[in-house]
């Protein structure tokens, strides 16, 4: 009998120690919902998590979790937990490869297949917008951080082609790669997005949902949303999300320079994950204007909702949302201002881009996401073992 007739049960760790953003704990409650990893040769998975998070991934009997209590301290705890205990742990429960759900792992248990996630140490011109200080300092360590985690895996797992092809520019081609986006959740397929006013009297909203960072340029959106306004244009912004620092003074300046008074913009501040299906079910469009992604994942969840988009035509934006959206340089308001007036005033463009845009969002689901990636880690460990 052949090597590829028998099937040897693998045992696979997950490293979910730093997954702390909505979209990394959407991907690990998604992966270990929806898939099945005994269809592919995957005895047991062994996940290590904070208990909070552990605590919202069912049951399965193929599943184990594990949560120490250093997850539960600070960055460097958790970083000293990463490197010096896990691999001892990996190794005590048997598992013969690991998946590490974020590209900045210090860890060094291998096989590996890592994950990447973050573009912004490796976007041309995004780590210039923070000058020289803390946060530069953070974002250069953490490319030298990644591009060595990236190297050192045996398999490694992108978003989208566009990230794959800038990463490895910077950090060389990498042998064994798969492109495998996140799934969408069936709250945001469900949202049925309300009707575009009848009448020019009544306001039309757009909703632009993101932190506030350098890279988002909230401050460009407001000045885009006054020049509509004072073109005769009856329009609202709502901004969900919240943000702190340089990105947030630029977008407080902007308000008060735009709207002082808060009659025609409303920033709502960060929400939960729950809580974004009806702010996207009581907008008219969305307004995604972001240089700088991995995956947008608010942006997919606006397609889902059926909204017309304008959308940034920076990073992998026009690969995700191709051609159902109005582009717009996220830099320029009046190029913000022009694509969200077509919008406005092209009704047949409006109904064409928000049909097709929702389309495209049904390819995204996390049974497909998790399907594929037990697939690849389980290939990726027999190419290991024919080594």
């Amino acid at each position: 009998m052949s090597g590829e007739d028998v099937r040897v049960p693998v045992t696979v760790g997950v490293d979910a120690s730093r997954n702390r953003s909505g979209g990394a704990k959407a991907h690990l409650i998604g992966l270990l919902s929806e898939g099945d990893p005994t269809k592919h040769g995957i005895q047991e998975v062994h996940v290590w998590a904070y208990r909070s998070l552990l605590d919202a991934i069912p049951e399965r009997s193929w599943l184990v979790k594990h949560a120490p209590p250093d997850l539960e301290g600070g960055l460097w705890r958790q970083l000293w937990w990463q490197r010096y205990r896990l691999p001892a742990q990996l190794h005590r429960v048997g598992c013969s490869i690991v998946l590490n759900t974020d590209a900045g792992t210090v860890g060094d248990f291998g096989p590996a297949v890592t994950m990447s996630r973050d573009m912004l140490s490796y976007e041309a011109g995004e780590m210039q917008r923070y000058g020289w200080g803390r946060s530069r300092l953070r974002l250069e360590v953490l490319r030298l951080v990644q591009s060595r985690s990236l190297r050192r895996a045996r398999g490694v797992i992108f978003l989208t082609r566009y990230a794959g092809r800038v990463i490895q520019e910077c950090c060389g081609e990498l042998e064994n790669v798969a492109y495998i986006p996140h799934g969408l959740g069936d709250a945001f397929a469900n949202t049925v997005a309300c009707e575009w006013p009848a009448n020019r009297k009544e306001a039309i909203r757009a909703l632009y949902v993101s932190n506030t960072a350098m890279y988002k340029h909230q401050w460009n959106v407001v000045r885009a949303i006054g020049m509509l306004r004072n073109a005769d244009h009856l329009i609202s912004l709502e901004l969900v999300g919240g943000g702190r620092g340089r990105a947030q003074q630029k977008l407080e300046a902007e308000l008060n320079r735009t709207d002082p008074t808060r009659a025609f913009i409303e920033v709502v501040g960060s929400v939960p994950q729950t809580e974004l299906p009806s702010y996207l079910a009581r907008a008219h469009l969305f307004v995604f204007a972001s240089s700088c992604e991995n995956m947008p994942n608010t942006l997919i969840e606006a397609m889902a909702s059926g909204l017309p988009i304008a959308c940034s035509d920076r990073g992998p934006m026009p690969e995700v949302l191709q051609d159902g959206g109005v582009y717009f340089d996220p830099e320029d308001p009046d190029s913000i201002a022009g694509a969200i007036e077509r919008i406005i005033l092209d009704h047949r463009l409006r109904r064409r881009i928000a049909c097709r845009a929702r389309e495209l969002a049904s390819q995204y689901s996390w049974r497909r996401c998790a399907d594929e990636t037990w697939a690849f880690i389980s290939r990726t460990r027999k190419l290991e073992g024919a080594r």
